[in-house]
């Protein structure tokens, strides 16, 4: 399928639900070719009546968009989601089905920052309690005392779309701001006029913590009791973004313990909130039903930007903004299929291993296949973006659309035929604090491997999960290596050491079974031969 439409030139007929904005429905109604049927509750069985002749279907969160929902959906071409998440579209059922699947990030980023502020300001001032006090025939001033914003700090752990907004009216109130974002550019930096430093001394350093990060394998969980314990005791925690970055468990420790001082939460790692969750008894905290995108401004906004976004792949084939990618299948599928899941996978260890923010990217590519370049490089980028967006917000069509959006220079070069491989990939990296270059190849054609990372030469099996180390090139450091692994339940499943002179630096590539949490990472630092201990999970 060349394109979201199959080939058609319309008509086009959209089915909208959920309570869709009806002003935000404009560039759809405005296109003649377009027929808008709208119905507000997908349990009407018109609404099972209109679906099998809608190429283009619009929802928010209520409606499921599952495999029996699909089945149903013979002509479907187009899903588009009113918002950010997808956690209500099966994306694989939709991918295998070739249905391109859209989002609309940007429409509610100004409310959900608003939002923030707003729970910054109630918990900093106690207006949560005060209000109950007064309600329940109380005038204990006394005991609602709060503090200025003014001169106090605001942690950010992410300055994405919403958390640059954060930071802008953070500002405004006098506040100073620190940024965790390893994605972040000293430009952009400078444009919000915010201080970039680690998650350690942002959470020493914040008076209140605001969370902007999708949720990944690397933050699921970031914001647990080890991090509550290094913040600030009386600082305030704030979270908006996704549930499970915070544990809430140990969130609930820390605010009964009174070490901190407050927190709001908008989103939990179980939604609606569990009625037994310990968060609903927790002192000095303020819950809020996921309202981040409820206003009618997001509303129109998020309507207007999928409406857009739908027509665009109907009528033009433009499926830039999709979050997955039409299934490429028979022989071109199976010919290229290992050499991008190759790409990948390289794109995620040099996510891992790139110092700094990158300001550019080039792929290049050795092999027999002419049109392979321009796949591989979105299969790269995948990877590259897949921590930094979320699983769930980047793949093969959306990538090179989102690199574009995160000023990330994108070069793709052909290389000559190599005598060694015959299909050989290379990406090279220009970042904030140096540059990277790691190189894969196909053996036999049909078995990946990464064979080179930075100057040194390796040969890795790109699977699973693999720990790069920067050693000294000692007796008995691959042994301790080794039994510390051990020691904590963990196989090793290939160890792969390279040097590029005796007794000097070496790298070992190290693949092992299951996943391996910080406590490990940071035990491998401890050792003194190692300077570097890099987890990245290539798939």
């Amino acid at each position: 399928m060349s394109g979201a439409n199959g080939g058609k030139s319309g008509p086009w007929t959209v089915l909208v639900t959920d309570k869709v904005s009806e002003s935000g429905l404009a560039p759809l109604r405005k296109d003649e070719r377009f027929e808008i049927v709208k119905i507000d509750d997908s349990s009407d069985p018109a609404f099972a009546e209109a679906l099998p002749r809608a190429q283009g279907l619009i929802v928010r969160s209520a409606t499921k968009v599952r495999q029996d929902l699909l089945d149903r959906a013979s002509s479907l071409r187009v899903i588009g989601r009113a918002g950010v998440g997808i956690d209500n579209i099966d994306l694989s059922a939709a991918t295998g089905r070739g249905i391109a699947v859209m989002n609309a990030p940007a429409g509610n980023t100004v409310s959900a920052a608003e939002l923030t502020l707003a729970l910054i300001l109630s918990i900093v001032r106690r207006v949560s309690e005060a209000d109950a006090s007064v309600r329940a025939g109380e005038w204990a001033r006394s005991r609602f005392k709060g503090a200025e914003l003014r001169g106090r700090t605001l942690g950010l752990v992410g300055a994405g779309r919403i958390g640059g907004e954060v930071a802008t009216r953070c500002r405004a109130f006098g506040m100073n701001v620190v940024v965790f974002d390893p994605y972040l550019t000293t430009e952009r930096a400078a444009e919000l006029r915010v201080e970039p430093a680690e998650l350690d001394e942002v959470l020493a350093r914040a008076d209140v913590l605001s969370l902007h990060v999708p949720l990944t394998d690397a933050t699921r969980g970031m914001i647990d009791a080890d991090a509550l314990a290094r913040m600030m005791r009386g600082s305030f925690l704030v979270n908006v973004a996704r549930g499970g970055v915070v544990d809430e468990d140990a969130l609930a420790d820390a605010l009964e313990s009174g070490h901190l001082a407050g927190a709001a939460l908008d989103v939990f790692a179980r939604e609606p909130l569990e009625a037994e969750s310990r968060l609903r008894k927790a002192p000095n905290l303020v819950l809020t039903p996921h309202l981040g995108a409820s206003t009618s401004e997001a509303q129109e906004l998020v309507a207007s930007e999928i409406s857009e976004t739908v027509r665009a792949a109907l009528a033009e084939g433009d499926l830039s903004r999709a979050l997955n990618a039409p299934a490429i299948g028979g022989d071109v599928m199976q010919a290229l299929g290992p050499l991008f899941e190759l790409g990948e996978a390289l794109g995620r260890l040099a996510c891992a291993l790139t110092p700094g923010a990158v300001r550019e990217i080039e792929i290049r590519y050795a092999g027999d296949f002419d049109e392979a370049l321009e796949p591989l490089a979105s299969f790269v980028l995948v990877g590259l973006l897949h921590d930094v967006l979320g699983a769930d917000q980047v793949n093969f069509v959306s990538a090179p659309h989102l690199a574009r959006v995160r000023d990330i220079g994108v070069a793709r070069t052909r290389l000559s035929r190599r005598a060694d491989y015959t299909e050989y990939v290379e990406v090279v990296l220009d970042a904030e604090r140096g540059n990277l270059c790691l190189a894969g190849a196909l053996l036999g054609d049909t078995h990946p491997r990464i064979v080179r990372i930075s100057e040194y030469r390796v040969d890795v099996v790109p699977s699973g999960t693999l720990i790069v180390l920067k050693n000294d090139d000692v007796p008995g450091v691959i042994g301790r290596v080794g039994s510390l692994l051990g020691s904590h339940g963990i196989n090793i499943a290939g160890y792969h050491q390279a040097r590029l002179s005796k007794g000097g630096d070496a790298l070992a590539a190290v693949v092992v079974d299951g996943d391996v949490d910080t406590q490990v990472r940071d035990a491998l630092l401890e050792l003194p031969e190692v300077s570097r201990a890099v987890v990245v999970r290539l798939g």
